[in-house]
């Protein structure tokens, strides 16, 4: 536990600064230093280009997939634990291969210190009672040094990405601005925030791929309240079966380990509201860890579940269950 609250810490303390520009090896990175906002601290936002982009080219238009810890995604070399998701490389071979239609990255990093309080699901929390409020205030990242370091700013945060980011990117770049062709990923807390920005802005984003999704929210599991709190908001909050894409994953092995139970009783509630594939997919991956080398090697997956054709999304369940367990 100490290990792991010391890696988180060192993790925050890192986001917190301005990361290098990433090293891609394959299309081009614009960077948008301390974009500002009224919502939100100012943040470095990172957009990934497919090669062959032409921002003039008028006969072009590209989807969008926003995705959280965007200084984790491209360079190993500029990360705090020298990994990466692979992203430049992963994306650009599904675009060149034909299996996904051809989308932008917009890389948004997070808030460091503050990155539990932005990715954390507000009304969620706000359901609880106000002592279990205060309780989880009160809980320590490691001694010393408090998991939130101020009050939860989530709804801020996801009104930044639609009413100040999106704009911006669709009045700069030669995108979809609407749903079938924007879509939201992260891991971990920002698995939770992308799940919480469907339910939230079902209006904006088509789909969400939420891998190693963090559901107690915290770092214990006994006597939580939070996965409970997760599953009656998306219960209530999650727009009804039929249009949006929505991908969970998960693994076994270091804070994955939390995870089976967890994701089993968010997919019994999937299946409860109605969700099925294509649509909906949730897969388990026997002895991945929680890393970003262990989603890098999944991503394919994902992302031709958000962005692929008709009939890759089909094949792409196909090679997920070949590469996964159901629990």
């Amino acid at each position: 536990m100490l290990l792991r609250s010391a890696l988180w810490l060192a993790a925050a303390l890192f986001s917190g600064c301005v990361a290098a520009l990433p090293n891609v090896s394959a299309g081009s990175i614009e960077r948008l230093e301390q974009f500002p906002s009224a919502l939100v601290p100012p943040r470095t936002v990172d957009i990934w280009l497919p090669q062959g982009f032409d921002k003039k080219a008028q006969q072009q238009k590209y989807a969008v997939l926003y995705m959280h810890d965007g200084q984790m995604l491209f360079d190993a070399g500029t990360s705090w634990n020298k990994q990466e998701w692979r992203v430049d490389e992963v994306a650009q071979q599904l675009i060149s291969a034909g299996k996904v239609m051809p989308f932008i990255v917009v890389a948004v990093h997070n808030a460091g210190l503050n990155r539990h309080a932005e990715y954390f699901p507000q009304a969620p929390f706000q359901a609880l009672p106000a002592k279990t409020q205060q309780a989880l205030y009160q809980l320590d990242r490691q001694p010393g040094q408090k998991l939130f370091q101020r009050q939860l700013y989530s709804d801020q945060y996801l009104k930044f990405l639609v009413t100040e980011l999106k704009p911006y990117i669709d009045r700069h770049y030669p995108v979809y601005s609407d749903s079938n062709h924007t879509f939201v990923m992260g891991s971990s807390m920002g698995g939770l925030i992308s799940a919480y920005a469907l339910a939230e802005y079902p209006q904006v984003f088509g789909g969400a791929a939420c891998l190693s999704t963090h559901w107690p929210g915290v770092f214990q599991t006994d006597n939580n309240p939070v996965p409970a709190a997760f599953l009656a908001y998306l219960k209530n909050k999650l727009p009804p079966p039929g249009k949006h894409k929505i991908y969970f994953d998960y693994g076994d092995q270091t804070l994955d380990a939390m995870y089976p139970p967890l994701q089993h009783k968010v997919d019994q509630l999937m299946q409860q509201l109605g969700y099925s594939a294509p649509l909906w997919q949730s897969h388990f991956f026997q002895g991945a860890d929680h890393s970003e080398q262990a989603w890098a090697k999944r991503l394919a997956i994902p992302l031709q579940f958000l962005l692929g054709h008709t009939a890759n999304t089909a094949n792409t369940a196909k090679t997920a269950e070949m590469q996964a367990e159901q629990p």
